[in-house]
């Protein structure tokens, strides 16, 4: 999606180092914004994202993707699904909970882009980050399914040095709202350390209990859920047994600098 931070560079390199040839796509998905998100706000940052790829990796990515909007979309594309015209797809079971609640239309942007972008390129290995679980989860899902020739390799989450995960929609907050949005980190880090110190099954509200209060403490800070799910299916857990483990996942909305909106930011954790 562009706005390229840390995160991905390390991504790419990974990629770089696991590979033969590394290809970078850069497109803002339309079909994965409902009428009423951001697409427009989003941030499109091509020349700085170009800039940096070419300093941090000088004659190692071989190509960047650059796509226009009518060469992905050639039935074209509106916002509204009803409107919409052409082939798209949809991973039913790990889309419709979690993000797909409140944005019921994301992961099948998600699902159709990245579709289109592994036939174009028939990529050996792609890469992505465990900060978007829930998309690693369909995508992963969709490979499977569709039979699709291409490895899915999730990286750990990059984070600041405060524990923030690294995002794109960082750069909306203020220093000293990035500063107070590192408490999401360590509500979900104090709900796997309880996980570790036990030595049974743990039931899923004992993890709860222990990541809310801390993060309900900053008023200013909107938890929009607290997930504990399977880390295969995303289906609600009861209890998390070791073997099994889970993913605990959150979206909180945060105060954007300057401006009476808020942003959404997402996070998790994995436990084993």
């Amino acid at each position: 999606m562009g706005a390229l931070h840390s995160g991905h560079c390390s991504l790419i390199n990974q990629s770089v180092s696991a590979n033969d040839k590394t290809i970078v796509s850069i497109f803002v998905n339309p079909s994965q914004f409902a009428p009423h998100e951001d697409l427009d706000k989003y941030p499109r940052t091509l020349d700085t994202d170009l800039s940096l790829l070419e300093s941090r990796f000088p004659s190692q990515v071989d190509a960047v993707f650059v796509p226009k909007v009518t060469e992905m979309y050639p039935s074209g594309i509106t916002l509204d699904v009803k409107d919409q015209k052409g082939a798209f797809v949809t991973v039913h079971g790990c889309s419709e909970q979690l993000e797909g609640v409140t944005r019921p239309q994301f992961f099948r942007g998600v699902a159709t882009v990245v579709t289109k972008l592994m036939n174009i390129v028939q990529p050996t290995n792609i890469y992505f980050g465990q900060k978007d679980a829930q998309q690693c989860v369909v995508i992963k899902n969709l490979v499977k399914d569709l039979l699709i020739p291409t490895e899915v390799n999730v990286l750990p989450t990059l984070r600041e040095d405060n524990g923030l995960a690294m995002s794109s929609r960082n750069q909306y907050l203020s220093e000293e709202m990035k500063h107070r949005s590192s408490i999401i980190y360590k509500a979900l880090k104090t709900g796997k350390d309880f996980y570790v110190s036990q030595n049974s099954k743990v039931p899923t509200q004992e993890i709860l209990d222990r990541i809310t209060p801390i993060i309900s403490a900053d008023p200013e800070l909107d938890i929009e859920y607290i997930a504990v799910s399977h880390p295969e299916t995303l289906e609600d857990l009861e209890f998390v047994e070791r073997g099994t483990g889970a993913i605990i996942s959150t979206a909180v909305k945060v105060p954007k600098e300057n401006s009476d909106e808020k942003a959404r930011l997402i996070d998790n954790v994995v436990l084993y």
